[in-house]
């Protein structure tokens, strides 16, 4: 299969709460969001753009070969700030967008590639990734998201609770469930342009706000997830000082970019 031509963008706000100023935080001497671009560019993106509000992280960026957008300040969420970005730059309706956090340092060029893929070949409105769930521990985590798709590969359900209920199973034991049957969630998105502008458009759903999870908007507004599976792990991203740390070492291992 000819691989798609997409654009990989990247929001990465100054002001994260839990880990002020984490795009320009070091990892390996190295600024955390040049990581992630450097990630994006190895997945064989036509275009890498980082869409911030801040000068600082346009500074640490200078001399790498992407591009940046200047975005507002007051955005809600990543989604409405790549929505600015495309208007900004004017990509077409049909231009697929892939929509990597700016705090997954780790993110394998192999599943970048694979959520535009996963969309390119789906007449789905957007699409993201998952991967079985491996233990009990995940499955009934409420920080690991989990998803149920359809024999089509769209998705059904996003969840924090543990889907499917094994009801004769959990009955018996709870830490015996068998957790092949549930996929977990890795939060990267592809849509198209004109997509993503319609969904930064949508007013958040009630099983959106009940939940904390932006991708139900999408569900429940009647529009279409495709589903892939991830060729390769995504290891876990940066939100606190003690996820900063092992992503130091890892980095420093020699397992990182």
């Amino acid at each position: 299969m000819t691989p798609p031509d997409f654009i990989v963008a990247i929001p990465a706000r100054f002001g994260a709460s839990r880990l002020p100023g984490k795009p320009l935080r070091l990892i390996a001497g190295v600024p955390m969001v040049v990581h992630v671009a450097r990630r994006a560019l190895a997945a064989g993106a036509r275009e890498v753009v980082v869409a911030t509000d801040d000068a600082r992280i346009v500074q640490a960026l200078a001399g790498e070969p992407l591009r940046v957008c200047m975005t507002r300040a007051d955005h809600a969420s990543g989604t409405d700030r790549l929505a600015e970005c495309a208007d900004q730059l004017g990509w077409a309706d049909d231009q697929i967008v892939v929509n990597l956090q700016g705090d997954e340092p780790f993110a394998p060029p192999e599943g970048i590639r694979a959520v535009a893929e996963t969309l390119a070949a789906s007449a789905a409105e957007m699409a993201t990734l998952g991967t079985p769930v491996e233990d009990s521990e995940t499955l009934f985590d409420p920080n690991a998201v989990k998803l149920v798709r359809d024999a089509n590969g769209l998705a059904l359900y996003f969840s924090r609770a543990p889907i499917p209920w094994q009801r004769d199973q959990f009955a018996r034991d709870r830490l015996g469930a068998d957790p092949s049957v549930a996929l977990r969630h890795i939060g990267i998105y592809a849509y198209r342009a004109g997509f993503l502008r319609r969904f930064a458009a949508l007013p958040p759903g009630r099983l959106e706000q009940l939940e904390a999870l932006e991708q139900l908007r999408v569900l429940e507004a009647g529009h279409r997830i495709a589903v892939g599976l991830t060729p390769v792990p995504f290891p876990p991203g940066v939100d606190t000082e003690a996820d900063l740390a092992r992503a130091e070492a890892r980095a420093l291992a020699g397992q990182g970019a």
